[in-house]
């Protein structure tokens, strides 16, 4: 099969949003409707870097657009369509049935549409960029906290990346542990809902997938503040209540893979906030609280800060 052959058979559509998909030398896409903007980000996955070689193929898919989706769902946009490059050592038919069903499951769900990319022979490489429309003063930014802010988190934190430690060989987790981390690590869930509607509460937003501390670390920084965290109100996913305090601490807030969305929200919006939690059925926590100065602390019952751990970084991480 060639790489056309491999394009009509696997990811070729007919465009239902687009002018023109899949292809032609370009897509054609319309203008965000009146009073909207574009949100454009793109990820790249690299196998032995972002994820391990007898991964699925199908969760594969869905991770690889379910990060990028997590980006738009921090901007509070919402997600319209989606180019993909991939990279393969060799045409295995089996592995792109398999990789093209879970992506398009997933885009299918949010309501997203693949109008285009490329494909080439070397190491396994996927990289998606995605686009949705956001109202043009509505966009959640990182500069937006101010002093006072609560600090929230969505869901649980810590499975992920103690499903990377068991799989790289740090630490033995019983079966069951297991399963629930690795489906953590494997099938994320991008907050797309919950980031259009946090809209209209929350004043600065991104989503987790460097770790707790890491990326909080970076609103501090484009909002000119501090962060004080309290480790007893981290939501540290319950199955990890079999591990060791040092482990758990450090996977829920350095371990990174979670994607789900860390805001800041004035005290005023805690109400609504909490409503918004039980209407959507997903864990919103506040965790702390954005004060002057620079940095994050997170700090135990007594007042003392806690080591946290290094959040990943794509050039001085392991």
């Amino acid at each position: 099969m060639n790489e056309f052959g491999l394009i009509g058979a696997y990811f070729a559509r007919p465009a239902r949003k687009a002018l023109l998909g899949v292809g032609d030398d370009c897509a054609l896409l319309a203008s965000p409707p009146a009073g909207e903007v574009l949100a454009v980000s793109v990820d790249m996955l690299v196998e032995g870097r972002h994820f391990f070689a007898d991964v699925d193929p199908r969760a594969l898919g869905h991770k690889a657009l379910a990060v990028n989706l997590s980006d738009l769902a921090a901007m509070g946009a919402r997600p319209a369509w989606f180019t993909l490059a991939l990279a393969l050592p060799r045409v295995d038919e089996d592995w792109l049935a398999a990789f093209s069903s879970g992506l398009f499951a997933l885009a299918d769900a949010a309501g997203i549409e693949l109008v285009g990319g490329d494909t080439t022979r070397g190491p396994l490489t996927v990289s998606i960029q995605v686009a949705g429309h956001v109202p043009a003063d509505g966009a959640l930014r990182r500069a937006g906290a101010r002093a006072g802010d609560d600090v929230w988190v969505s869901g649980h934190l810590g499975a992920a990346a103690m499903a990377v430690r068991h799989r790289c060989g740090d630490i033995v987790l019983d079966d069951d542990v297991l399963a629930h981390c690795a489906g953590r690590l494997d099938w994320p869930v991008p907050r797309m809902l919950l980031g259009e509607r946090l809209r209209a509460h929350a004043s600065a937003a991104l989503d987790v997938s460097d770790g707790l501390v890491g990326d909080l670390t970076h609103i501090c920084t484009q909002s000119g503040l501090g962060a004080d965290l309290e480790w007893a109100r981290i939501p540290v996913d319950p199955v990890l209540r079999r591990c060791g305090e040092v482990e758990r601490r450090q996977a829920a807030l350095s371990g990174g893979d979670d994607y789900e969305l860390c805001f800041t929200a004035r005290p005023g919006e805690r109400q609504a906030i909490e409503a918004l939690s039980q209407l959507l059925a997903l864990p919103l926590t506040r965790i702390g609280v954005m004060r002057s100065g620079d940095g994050v602390a997170v700090r135990d019952t007594d007042g003392c800060r806690l080591e946290t751990g290094r959040s990943f970084d794509h050039f001085s991480s392991p």
